[in-house]
Order: C-alpha cells, then structure tokens, then sequence
C-alpha cells in the first residue's frame, strides 16, 4: 500500500523504525497452528472464517440472509434470523475445520466485525426486537433529515460527531421508529429500550442475550450513530439533546476499545461455547486494519454492497470540509491512542451488480457481469447514476433517484452492465479528489478489497478512470482479516503492528492506468453532469409513511 508523504507521517515513520529491533521475532511454525476465528456479518450474508496466525484463512463458510423492501427506498432485516445466520457459520465452518484434522482448543479468540449504522432495538426485559433491523441505505428517513437540517443546532453537529445529517447514520433511524412504531415508543417512555447497531445485537446475544445482558459495543461502531463526541469517544449530550433523546429513558451500549481481552464476553452456546470474543470493529475499518493501513496517509477502498474508501489520518480527527465523513478508523486501546479516518461512502456498489442480476437480467449471476460489459468496448454514452438510496459522499443528494442517460438505439446489454460498475468507479474519483483537498495529498495508488474486485475489467476501469494503479491482494478477505487482527492482539497473538507487514503481500495484482488523462476526464465530466441532472426526483413527503 501506498503512502504520501507529509510531516506527521515521517514523524511517525521515524518512530517506527527506530522500534524495528525491539519488534518481537514470532515463531513461524508456532503461528500457524494459533487461530482466531473471525465472524464477518455483511448487509447481504455473513460468513465465519478461521485464521491461522499467519492470516491465511483455513476453514470458512457463508450464508445469505433475506432482505426486505416493504416501500420503495426502504430496506429491512430480520434481526433473528441475523443472529441464526452467525451461529451457523461458526457451526459448519469449525465442522470443516476439525474435519482437517485441527482442534477447536487451538482457537485463541473470536472477532466480530459488521456492516455499521444499520438499527435494532428490543426490550430490556424481555430481550426480544421490536421491529425489523433498519438496514443503512434505507431511505425512508428523508423527511426528517429535511426537517432537522432547518433546526437549531445542526449546523454544528458534523464538529461534534463527525457526520452529517442523511439517511445514513443510525440516529435518524432511532428517530423515525420513536415517531411511527407504537412499541418502541412505549418501551422508551419505560425505560426498557435498548438501542444498538450490529455489533451490539450480535454481541449480546451471542453472549446468552438476557441471562447476561451484555450491551456494549466498539469506539468505530459508536463513531457511525451520530450519537458520539468524535474528540473524546464519549456519548455527546448536545447531540442527544439535539435528537430529543432522554438518556434515562434510552440504554446505549458502553463504548470500548476494538481490542480487549474481557470486555466482549464469550460464546454462550454451540460449538465453541467459552470462546471469548476479544475483538470487535465496524467493517470498513476492519478492512482498513485488514489492508495493514496503520500509517497515516494509508488509504483503502472496498467494493461490496456498497463502496467505502478510508483514508488514514492520524491520531486527531479531520473534520472533512468536502463532503467526507470523519470516522474513528481504529482503536486498539491498552497505550496505543485511537486512529482516525477521512471516509467516503458509496451507498450503491455491489447493489448496482446485483439490480442488473436480479431486476434486469442481463445475466444468470453477479459473477458473470464482466463477461456482458466486456460483449462491448466501452459504455457507448451511457451512464448509469446508480442513486437507489440517494447520492452520499462527496455530494450527499438525499432527492436523486437512480437514473440512466445516453441511451440510444445503439444501446446494447453490455452497454448498461459497464455502466452500472463505472458507477462506483466514478463515485471513487469524486471522493479521491475530495479527500486530495482535505488533505493536501494526492493518492499515489489504491489498495482495494471486497467482491467487485474479482472482475479484473472493473479494476482496470476503476485505475483508468482516477489515473493511479490500483493493488489487489489475492487473499480478499481483509475485512475478516481486520476483525482476526484487533481480536489476536487482545491475546497476544500478535503484540506490535510490524509482526503483520508479510500478512497477505504475496501475488498482489497492479492494474495501471491504460488510457490517456484527456479521455478519463472526458468520461468523468460527463458521469458530472449526470450526477447533476439526477437530482430532485423524490417528492418532499418521502419517507413520512407511518407504522
């Protein structure tokens, strides 16, 4: 991965190589029979995956799970049937690892990693949900984010929290479901609602839910509700009076360090009941450990249901003045100082993939769509503003819809199938050249993660498009490498960052850039002008559908 280079990075670099000869040499054929277990719960499937103390995954296992879109824009999940879908993959990804003649008595620790900002609430006493989880690129909260935007005090919540008001965060989520659903509003007047995202959800029942009534989650998911005072990690109280919330009449989750020996509890049940859970991170930054993006000036960028590029900032959060989100990137605890992130989030990745799938049916799988882009040479005028949940960074457009231009008679299946991956790869130039501004520094190249990656067409599209090469590892699966990563160091399976530098360097593909910077400008000009004529096709009542 590549770096820029500004005074706090050299600084840091100095540092880190002055510590090179105290860094502890860990016994290879040791590493290999130590493993952590890894549970990477995604927007669309979750899987299980064990890794050896080497990152190399050796036994795993994935399952999709049902989304629902009751009106159009929203998007919900069952929260139990989440909870089964983890509970499965450890079951049949331990079976086919002792199946390989390995012990579960060598499984050192669990991670958790999850898709962020998506909301459930239960009730205290009884420990069940009272409705569907509300899945992050749901839009149904549009009206309220217009009707905050105008109130007192919003322009200073991105100074606290680090995000703006959207659909996105978990906070406009809580509001909707405490104006439209009777139970969640009669539990809160109780006392008795219980509010977490993913992470929270997993963790407590994971642990016996009720029986030991663990609610606790990590400092990056917190990051993502709004709910959080970016500066100290604290839950912020002008925010939640802001969101009219009583904190006597709502139960947050504690806030911890991602990697911690005692504070995530055990497995309660299954086959690996006892297993303590020692890790616990968001996503994106899972993946961002995951790609060994510990320097400032780092950056990575994963291509799944959505799309999400984080960019190593240091130790002190940047509050984004070009339409980026400011994150908690990492937090290791113990003397090492919570790192931070500039983010810029593509609601619609993976998404669009699975649309030209499932809606369009250009082809019979989502791993067949490069073969139909590359029927045609390039995407014939067409571009595809792919905006199913709005735009978010960097222009943050909760009224466009998905929408499609220059199509003509000549307008063939490949044509669409090219554009609908172009789409996330002229969403990245906008937020490289957003972050290029914010920080002064201009990426030299992109390391990249998640499923559109296998097409080797998108990567060359996306390298041609921002004009820098873009590293694919061959080992993909860094965001369960990431969760793997901050639960090992919990327990001393790795003790200092530079014991990782071999993890997953080996067989990296470089796509460099192949056409001239007059056309990729050409193309993102006119993906520009697309973006702007997709705006203000939703009426200014949506999203205030009632329960």
């Amino acid at each position: 991965m590549t770096t820029s280079t500004h005074p706090a990075q050299a600084e840091r670099k100095i540092d880190v190589e002055s510590q090179d000869d105290q860094v502890p040499q860990q016994d290879e054929g040791k590493l290999k029979n130590w493993y952590i277990g890894s549970i990477d719960q995604g927007t669309t499937s979750t899987r299980f995956l064990i890794f050896n103390g080497l990152g190399v995954p050796v036994a795993s296992h994935q399952i999709e799970f049902k989304q629902m879109y009751p009106h159009s824009g929203w998007m919900e999940q069952d929260p139990r049937e989440i909870v089964e879908s983890v509970y499965t993959c450890i079951e049949e990804a331990t079976k086919s690892f002792t199946e390989k003649g390995n012990s579960t008595d060598d499984i050192k620790a669990i991670g958790i990693t999850s898709q962020r900002e998506t909301t459930i609430l239960w009730d205290h006493d009884t420990g069940e949900p009272l409705y569907n989880a509300i899945a992050w690129p749901d839009t149904r909260t549009q009206a309220i984010v217009r009707e905050l935007k105008a109130k007192n005090g919003a322009d200073k919540l991105q100074d606290i929290c680090g995000l703006p008001l959207s659909t996105y965060p978990s906070a406009l989520k809580l509001t909707w479901l405490l104006r439209n659903v009777g139970e969640v509003r009669k539990t809160y007047d109780a006392g008795r609602l219980m509010f977490g995202t993913i992470d929270t959800w997993l963790l407590y029942n994971l642990n016996g839910g009720k029986d030991r009534n663990l609610h606790i989650t990590d400092s990056t998911n917190a990051s993502r509700t709004m709910f959080v005072n970016l500066h100290t990690l604290e839950y912020s109280p002008e925010v939640l009076d802001f969101f009219e919330l009583d904190p006597k009449k709502i139960i947050l989750p504690k806030i911890v360090p991602c990697s911690d020996a005692e504070a995530f509890g055990s497995i309660a049940t299954g086959t690996l009941k006892g297993r303590k859970i020692t890790g616990c991170l968001g996503d994106q930054s899972a993946a961002l450990v995951g790609q060994l993006g510990f320097e400032p000036g780092m950056a990575k960028n994963t291509y799944g249901t959505g799309c999400f590029l984080l960019y190593n900032v240091g130790e002190k959060p940047v509050m984004s003045t070009h339409g980026l989100l400011a994150t908690v990137a990492y937090n290791f605890g113990g003397k090492r100082k919570p790192v931070y992130a500039l983010e810029g989030s593509i609601a619609v990745a993976g998404s669009a993939v699975k649309y030209v799938v499932n809606n369009l049916k250009f082809v019979e799988s989502s791993d067949k769509i490069s073969e139909c882009a590359a029927t045609v040479k390039d995407n014939g005028g067409c571009y595809f503003v792919t905006a199913f949940s709005g735009l978010f960074a960097p222009y943050w457009i909760d009224d466009a819809q998905g929408t499609m231009f220059g199509i003509t008679q000549y307008t063939q299946q490949g044509h669409i199938a090219r554009a609908a991956m172009e789409a996330t790869c002229f969403q990245t130039k906008a937020i490289l050249d957003a972050m290029e501004k914010d920080s002064g520094h201009k990426l030299t190249q992109l390391a990249v993660d998640g499923g559109m990656t296998d097409s080797d067409l998108c990567m060359q599209t996306q390298a041609d498009i921002i004009s820098i090469p873009v590293d694919r590892p061959i080992m993909r699966e860094t965001t369960a490498l990431g969760a793997a990563i901050v639960a090992g160091f919990a327990v001393n399976v790795w003790t200092e960052f530079e014991e990782l530098k071999e993890i997953n360097k080996e067989d990296r593909t470089i796509f460099k850039p192949q056409i001239s910077q007059e056309d990729s400008d050409k193309m993102y000009s006119r993906w520009t002008k697309a973006v702007e004529m997709s705006k203000g096709w939703l009426d200014s009542d949506t999203g205030n559908r009632s329960q």
